[in-house]
C-alpha cells in the first residue's frame, strides 16, 4: 500500500511539475499575466516545486517501511563522502549557471531573453550537471528503505524525462550550437574522450 500512495503521490508532483514548466503553459500564463506580472513565474514555480514535494517527503518517512539495506561501516563513510563531494560539485555546477535567472529572482527586476549556452567548467563533461549529481547525492545513500527506493527510482525516472524534454527546449532556444554541443558531450554521464591520429 506504501508503494502505491508513493507512487501516485510522485506521480501526481511530476505531471504538475511538468506541465508547470511546458512551453505551453508558460505562453498561456504570459498570456493571461502580461509581461510585467510574468516575471514572477519562475520564481513562483521553483516555490512551489519545492513546496508541493514536502508531502511526497512526508509520506516517505511516515508510511509504513521496511530496511531495504544498510552498507556498514567503513564503507558508508565511503558513501557518504561521495554524497558530500556531490553536494560541493552541484554547488559547482549552479555556480556556472546565472543563479538568480534560474532561481527567478533576476526576472523580478528585468526581462532576461534566454541567456548564453553555458558549456564551461563541469558542462564540459556533461550536458546536464544539476542531475548527475542530485542522482548521485540520492543513489549514494548508505542507507535504503523501501519507501526511500521507490521515491529514487521516481525521481530518477522523471529526471530522465525531464532531461528529455529539456534538450527538446535547448535545441528549439540554440539552434546549431546545442546540437553540436550534444555530439560532444555526454548527457548524464561522463566518460574519456579518445582523439584519433590523423
Amino acid at each position: 500500500m506504501s508503494i502505491s500512495i508513493l507512487l501516485l503521490s510522485l506521480s501526481l508532483w511530476g505531471v504538475v511539475h511538468s506541465l508547470l514548466a511546458s512551453l505551453f503553459v508558460k505562453d498561456m500564463m504570459r498570456g493571461l499575466l502580461g509581461s510585467s506580472r510574468f516575471r514572477f513565474y519562475r520564481l513562483g514555480y521553483n516555490v512551489f516545486a519545492a513546496l508541493s514535494f514536502l508531502p511526497v517527503l512526508y509520506l516517505m518517512r511516515t508510511l509504513p517501511d521496511q530496511l531495504v539495506y544498510a552498507v556498514p561501516n567503513p564503507w558508508n563513510y565511503l558513501l557518504t563522502g561521495g554524497q558530500s563531494l556531490s553536494v560541493l560539485l552541484l554547488l559547482v555546477a549552479l555556480m556556472h549557471t546565472d543563479v538568480l535567472s534560474f532561481a527567478g529572482v533576476s526576472q523580478l527586476f528585468n526581462n532576461p531573453e534566454d541567456g548564453t549556452l553555458v558549456t564551461k567548467g563541469l558542462y564540459r563533461y556533461v550536458r546536464h550537471p544539476l542531475y548527475t549529481f542530485s542522482l548521485l547525492i540520492i543513489w549514494l545513500a548508505p542507507i535504503q528503505t523501501q519507501n526511500s527506493l521507490v521515491v529514487y527510482v521516481g525521481a530518477t525516472m522523471y529526471v530522465m524525462i525531464g532531461a528529455w524534454f529539456e534538450e527538446r527546449k535547448l535545441l528549439k532556444n540554440y539552434g546549431q550550437a546545442y546540437a553540436e554541443y550534444q555530439l560532444r558531450t555526454p548527457m548524464l554521464i561522463p566518460y574519456p574522450k579518445f582523439r584519433r591520429n590523423m
